[in-house]
C-alpha cells in the first residue's frame, strides 16, 4: 500500500504531508488561499486575516454533538448537525420524487484533513485547508439540500492530524485504507448513530431503537436518506454496498435502507492500492437493483492520475457494471480542462 511505502521510503517527509498527492496539487494549484477566504466569508467563519471573525460555533442552525454511539458502545462519532432554516420543509433533492415533512436527512462523510474549524485552526499542517472544515461544509451541504437535515459525520480516527479512518464503518489501517467485508457492520452502524443522534439533538421524530426483532417499528412518516461520500469518505458508501445483500435480509435494515433514496460518490479516494470504487459485479447488482439514485462526480485529480491509473479504470468500471445492470448512474467529469490538483479536488464539493 503507498501508505506502508511512505513509512519504509520517506518517514522523515510524512509529518508534513497534508494530503495523498499533496506536493504534486501544490505545485499545480496556488490559489486556494484565495478560495478558502471566499468560502469561509460566504459561510460566515473564521479565517485568519478576514474580517468575517464569526465562529462555527455560533453559526444558527449547527449542533455538535459528541461521542454519540453506534449499535454498540465501542462504535462512537463526533456528529454536526446543521437543522434546516425555518421555511425550507421542501423536496429535498431534485432527483427524489418523496415530498419532505421535517424528515429529510443527508449524511455526509468528509475525507482527509477535514475536521472541526477550531481543531484546524490549531495545526500548521491542516490550517492551509480549513477552509474545508466541517462547520463549512455542513453549511454548503444546507444550500445544496434545502429543507433537509445535514449530518456530518467525523472519522473517529485522524492519524497525524490528516488521515482520516472511517475505522467504525470499515476495517481500515492507520491511514484510514479499507478491507472491505460483507458483514463488518456499516449499515447497523450508521441506522444507530443516526438514531441517537436524533435522540441527543431533541428532534421530534427520530428514528426509532434498533430492537432485533422480526418485526421492527416504522420509520418516521416521510423519512427519507441521501449519502454522501467526499474523498476518503466515499471508502464508507463502498463499504454500504458490499453490505447490501446481507442487509436485505434483516427486517430493521431492510426498512431502514428502504429510506435511501440517493448516493453520492464525490471524487472519492484513498491510499490503497486498489478498490477506490467498487468494482465487484455481485455487490453493484446488489446496489442497481435496490432503487437507489446512483451519482458520481470526479475531477482529473482523482481519476486522471498517471500515479494511480488504477482508481481511473476502477471509475469507469463501477459506472459500466452499473449501466449493464440496468441502473442508470448520473456522472460528470469536473474541471476537465483545467490543472488536476486539490484546489479542483475540493471543489467538488460546491459543484456538484
Amino acid at each position: 500500500m503507498f501508505s506502508s511505502f511512505l513509512l519504509q521510503v520517506i518517514p522523515s517527509t510524512l509529518h508534513n504531508l497534508s494530503l495523498m498527492g499533496s506536493i504534486r496539487s501544490i505545485v499545480a494549484c496556488l490559489s486556494l488561499a484565495t478560495l478558502a477566504r471566499k468560502m469561509n466569508a460566504a459561510a460566515g467563519l473564521f479565517v485568519a486575516g478576514t474580517s468575517c471573525a464569526r465562529p462555527a460555533a455560533a453559526t444558527p442552525g449547527l449542533l455538535r454533538l459528541t461521542s454519540v454511539p453506534g449499535y454498540d458502545q465501542n462504535r462512537v462519532n463526533d456528529v454536526l448537525l446543521l437543522k434546516p432554516a425555518s421555511g425550507t420543509q421542501k423536496r429535498c433533492d431534485s432527483q427524489t420524487q418523496n415530498m419532505q415533512n421535517g424528515n429529510a436527512h443527508v449524511v455526509f462523510f468528509p475525507g482527509d484533513i477535514q475536521n472541526f474549524q477550531q481543531e484546524m485552526s490549531l495545526h500548521a499542517d491542516t490550517t492551509p485547508w480549513q477552509s474545508w472544515n466541517l462547520e463549512a461544509v455542513a453549511i454548503t451541504l444546507g444550500h445544496r439540500f434545502p429543507g433537509c437535515h445535514i449530518w456530518v459525520i467525523r472519522a473517529s480516527h485522524m492519524y497525524l492530524h490528516k488521515f482520516s479512518s472511517y475505522q467504525n464503518f470499515v476495517e481500515s489501517n492507520l491511514f484510514g485504507a479499507p478491507e472491505h467485508s460483507p458483514d463488518y457492520g456499516a449499515i447497523r452502524h450508521l441506522r444507530a448513530l443516526l438514531g441517537h443522534s436524533m435522540e441527543e439533538a431533541g428532534l421530534p421524530n427520530p428514528l426509532p431503537p434498533l430492537s432485533g426483532t422480526s418485526t421492527p417499528a416504522p420509520l418516521p412518516p416521510g423519512f427519507t436518506l441521501t449519502i454522501v461520500g467526499f474523498s476518503k469518505g466515499c471508502v464508507v458508501l463502498n463499504q454500504i454496498v458490499y453490505e447490501l445483500a446481507g442487509a436485505r435480509v434483516d427486517p430493521e435494515l431492510s426498512l431502514f435502507l428502504n429510506g435511501v433514496s440517493d448516493m453520492y460518490w464525490l471524487d472519492g479516494g484513498h491510499p490503497g492500492g486498489s478498490e477506490t470504487w467498487v468494482t465487484d459485479k455481485c455487490a453493484l447488482s446488489e446496489l442497481a437493483s435496490s432503487g437507489v439514485a446512483v451519482h458520481a462526480h470526479v475531477t482529473p485529480y482523482e481519476v486522471r492520475d498517471p500515479m494511480r491509473a488504477w482508481v481511473g479504470r476502477e471509475h469507469q468500471h463501477f459506472i459500466k457494471t452499473l449501466e449493464d445492470l440496468g441502473a442508470c448512474p448520473s456522472q460528470k467529469l469536473h474541471f476537465e480542462d483545467e490543472p488536476a490538483c486539490i484546489e479542483n479536488h475540493f471543489r467538488v464539493l460546491l459543484e456538484f
